[in-house]
């Protein structure tokens, strides 16, 4: 298997998996140590929809392992996080993580959809469930919808038990469209990856750009973690212009090869403003707490010849 993992169970959407996995494994008086870097609706699923039967939901800066040694208290039965985060390239040492939540009998989730399995297995660094939403790099083509969660056996058969019972699953057309698209998930990775790195590298040149969040920088925070418990960087990147939202927007809308749209992992060149699109749920406090800034803009970098990514992204922060 991809995953290295003993089972898997496939869901109808990445947020059917962590639905399947809360409601699975969750009980009232229970604790749920999440990173505050995650994907927005996640921590509108945790906040609206969980706290209400009684779990308490702690968040945490993902990178700071003294936060997870305090916050993962006796009664915590999940801790959560992706690697790499969308959209800032946070990379979390896995292993590190899996060690402190284990001390506690907690179990550890890792949402590792930005890597995928071909550059990442969190289940060989200590992890006890990954979670993909196959709707991204998976799939690859922006077609259909799906998820998955990897796991023990033991713990896939607790996912089925409620799978059955409230019927999150995948249908079976999206199961053969995701399991085709799997025969070419290593070839568009390596793609993916390297688009993004030529295309990382300009932007960290370009005058008008004053970040570039890439892993494969070696400027970048977490450049060697993410060499070490990786075996690629991936093809989702982001960046940040001086001028706020009116910036990042004249950027995205001067754009005439990029598609604007909130997804990722497509074939085509994706792009989008995250503090107003995947982030736009969060309150301004949230969204200053997870680093999502008004001038922060989101590439999904696809597999077009990379000149022409870099040639229309040239016009359009021509723009600001």
């Amino acid at each position: 298997m991809l995953e290295k993992a003993e089972a898997a169970i496939a869901t109808s959407s990445g947020m059917s998996a962590l639905m399947t996995m809360a409601y699975s494994l969750l009980s009232s008086g229970d604790r749920v140590v999440c990173s505050r870097n995650i994907f927005g609706s996640t921590i509108k699923f945790f906040d609206a929809y969980t706290k209400k039967f009684g779990v308490d939901v702690v968040y945490v800066d993902a990178t700071d392992y003294t936060a997870w040694e305090r916050e993962i208290t006796d009664n915590t039965r999940l801790c959560y996080f992706e690697t790499p985060s969308n959209p800032l390239y946070e990379v979390v040492d896995v292993e590190r993580v899996a060690k402190i939540a284990h001390k506690k009998n907690a179990l550890l989730c890792v949402d590792t959809v930005l890597a995928t399995p071909v550059l990442q297995n969190p289940i060989t660094q200590g992890a006890d469930i990954v979670m993909q939403s196959a709707t991204k790099f998976i799939d690859g083509q922006g077609r259909c919808l799906g998820g998955a969660l990897i796991a023990s056996q033991e713990l896939v058969n607790e996912f089925t038990g409620f799978m059955r019972s409230a019927g999150p699953c995948m249908s079976p057309f999206n199961a053969w469209v995701l399991l085709n698209a799997l025969e070419t998930l290593p070839l568009r990775m390596r793609s993916h990856s390297e688009n993004a790195q030529a295309l990382a590298e300009w932007l960290e040149k370009h005058p008008k750009v004053l970040k570039v969040n890439y892993g494969g920088l070696p400027s970048h925070k977490y450049h060697e973690l993410a060499k070490r418990q990786q075996r690629g960087f991936g093809g989702l990147l982001s960046f940040e212009v001086l001028g706020g939202r009116s910036a990042a927007w004249s950027v995205i809308n001067g754009t005439r090869l990029l598609s604007i749209t909130g997804n990722l992992g497509d074939t085509k060149t994706l792009v989008t403003h995250p503090a107003s699109t995947t982030h736009g749920r969060l309150s301004d406090e949230q969204k200053q707490a997870a680093g999502i800034t008004e001038g922060l803009i989101r590439i999904s970098v696809g597999l077009e010849d990379v000149h022409d990514i870099i040639e229309d992204l040239e016009q359009a922060l021509n723009n600001i």
